[in-house]
């Protein structure tokens, strides 16, 4: 793994079995992500994209080929120690906001604490990123209280809040108009340009896409360019 990667995949494949047909969804993906860099990924639906990011999170093993997050392979671990990455390296962001409707916002926040198992409060760098979210006023409101836009800052405050080398975000504007998108889109890179975040960033949305750094296009199961 290079010194500036925190990323690397190698021939990676992924094969779904339907039933008795086996559906390829990966198809030899290599992908270098350098530390600190805001990568987005854009293909049609169907592409791979979505597959792609999870086996990168840890969340689905491949079917074959090498997955290496922050120079740890990924296959060499347990799920003990996929886990514990998980916890302590990556943040994830979703189309769905995912945010559990019976608790307030700051409770939805803390609970990312409890799981990495830190019990101090989070630092001043995340009341600065609180108010730079623009939701410091809204942690003791529930969901149901929050437009999707304040819903979607309050799950990125959730994803950072233990200061993940890595933040994963799939579609992460797909529920929200075009105002809250340009707001989330800015707010990534924002995050990404004032703390040294890694982003790796999945959309079917060109205009999305160029927010970050560099695009990689996925076809087929593919890296198209």
């Amino acid at each position: 793994m290079s010194d500036r990667a925190i990323i690397e995949t190698h021939d990676l494949h992924k094969t779904y079995i339907v039933g008795k047909v086996a559906v390829p969804a990966l198809r030899g993906v290599d992908l270098t992500v350098g530390k600190g860099e805001f990568l987005s990924i854009v293909g049609p639906s169907g592409s791979g994209k979505s597959t792609l990011f999870h086996i990168i999170g840890g969340l689905t093993p491949p079917t074959s080929g090498q997955v290496r997050v922050g120079g740890r392979d990924l296959a060499a671990l347990t799920d003990a120690g996929r886990t514990e990455l998980r916890k302590t390296m990556v943040g994830f962001v979703f189309q769905k906001f995912n945010l559990l409707p019976n608790l307030t916002a700051g409770d939805n926040i803390a609970v990312a604490r409890f799981i990495a198992g830190k019990k101090e409060k989070p630092d001043s760098q995340f009341e600065d990123v609180l108010r730079l979210l623009g939701i410091e006023d809204r942690l003791g409101h529930k969901p149901n209280a929050l437009s999707g836009g304040e819903q979607q800052r309050v799950a990125i405050a959730r994803a950072i809040v233990n200061h993940p080398a890595i933040l994963l975000a799939d579609e992460p504007t797909g529920n929200l108009d075009t105002e809250n998108s340009q707001a989330v889109l800015k707010l990534l890179r924002d995050l990404n340009e004032r703390l040294g975040q890694t982003v790796l960033m999945i959309t079917h949305n060109p205009e999305a896409a160029a927010y970050g750094h560099r695009t990689v296009h996925m076809r087929d199961g593919r890296v198209a360019g």
